[in-house]
């Protein structure tokens, strides 16, 4: 029986991530036994002498300055008077319960010696939808899933993208639309395409890239602009097809900018306590954005576009996709009114990641 390819293995790690189990990082400066604070389950006497935390989280403990942290998900080691246990852990983890929680210490930063295996864990949880936190060889630990830190690159190629169904779908924006479903091996996440209008290469479609927002697209939340951008753009597109011309929106399964729902929730209470959306993902030990870009260039691809006009306010997403190979021949702006619920984000994207509002 052959091994399981690189992807299977990240699959599997990804999986033994969101049941709690533990997972066996192999790199180049060595390997880390690691399970999970935030879903480890275990009959209540697993512990571990170390704990493995997001560098934006040991700078919360002052155990490592700002300056260290400056990339909020790169990992830190950390050991305590007494062995972390899991509910321990967990409350540790956590940011945005830390006014229910009262830190317990004293912990002190440790040298890292395994680095490949400690950064390929703080992926593996962004993957995931989970904390980046870990106890370290927890004892006892149960069957690892194995894999290497090299393997996470071939689970994120975008190559293995394919289209896997299309459907006319009339919607009502427009009634000429069609969907097209695509997925990768390994990965349970599906994107889709919205191709509004017939495809004509005589004319660049207005294209949307649209990271899926639970809260904003299906539940109305006042929060963010993701709902409104969502109607507009596929009402930008209905005209565009009135007058001849199409256009696509791709929707992109990656909530909460890559970060996952439960943790973008947690942002939010972070968001509540006083944190802009910057500081409150970092303080999660999560980058400001996680998202997946190649994956919508490679979407754009199979669908046979090659130059588009890019209705965004984000310049990052103009260069970003450039250097992917789609040319942007155009940005259309697309901002629109804040409200007293998202004002102050509207501001931080103005203001900290530079769209132009």
């Amino acid at each position: 029986m052959s091994a399981p390819s690189p992807s299977r293995r990240t699959a599997q790690a990804v999986d033994a991530l969101r049941h709690g189990w533990p997972v066996r990082i192999a790199g180049g400066d060595g390997a880390l036994l690691l399970m999970p604070a935030e879903t480890g389950h275990d009959a209540g006497d697993t512990a571990a002498g170390r704990l493995l935390i997001s560098a934006a989280r040991a700078a919360t403990l002052k155990l490592i300055n700002q300056k260290d942290a400056a990339v909020p998900d790169a990992p830190a080691l950390i050991r305590a008077a007494e062995p972390f246990t899991l509910q321990g852990a967990r409350e540790l983890a956590d940011p945005s319960r830390d006014l229910a929680n009262p830190l317990s210490g004293p912990f002190r930063a440790e040298p890292l010696q395994s680095g490949e295996a400690a950064k390929a864990a703080m992926a593996l949880a962004r993957i995931a939808g989970i904390l980046p936190a870990f106890l370290v060889a927890p004892e006892p630990a149960g069957e690892a899933v194995e894999l290497s830190a090299s393997d996470i690159a071939a689970f994120e190629d975008p190559a293995r993208l394919t289209v896997q169904a299309r459907a006319h779908l009339p919607t009502h924006a427009a009634e000429q639309a069609e969907i097209v479903a695509f997925r990768a091996p390994d990965d349970l996440r599906e994107h889709v395409a919205l191709v509004i209008g017939r495809q004509n290469a005589e004319r660049v479609p207005l294209v949307r890239l649209h990271s899926e927002c639970l809260t904003g697209d299906v539940l109305g939340s006042l929060k963010c602009d993701c709902g409104p951008q969502l109607d507009a753009a596929l009402a930008a597109m209905a005209e565009e097809s009135a007058q001849g011309g199409w256009g696509v929106l791709l929707y992109l399964r990656q909530e909460g900018r890559g970060i996952g729902l439960i943790n973008k929730l947690r942002a939010y209470r972070l968001q509540d306590q006083g944190f802009d959306t910057v500081d409150a993902n970092n303080r999660l030990g999560l980058p400001t954005d996680a998202r997946d870009f190649p994956v919508a260039a490679r979407m754009l691809d199979l669908l046979g576009v090659r130059r588009i006009r890019l209705l965004t306010n984000n310049p990052m997403k103009v260069d970003t996709l450039a250097a992917l190979g789609v040319e942007v021949a155009e940005r259309v702006p697309h901002a629109l009114p804040a409200n007293p619920h998202n004002a102050r984000y509207l501001d931080t994207k103005r203001d900290r990641t530079g769209h132009l509002l």
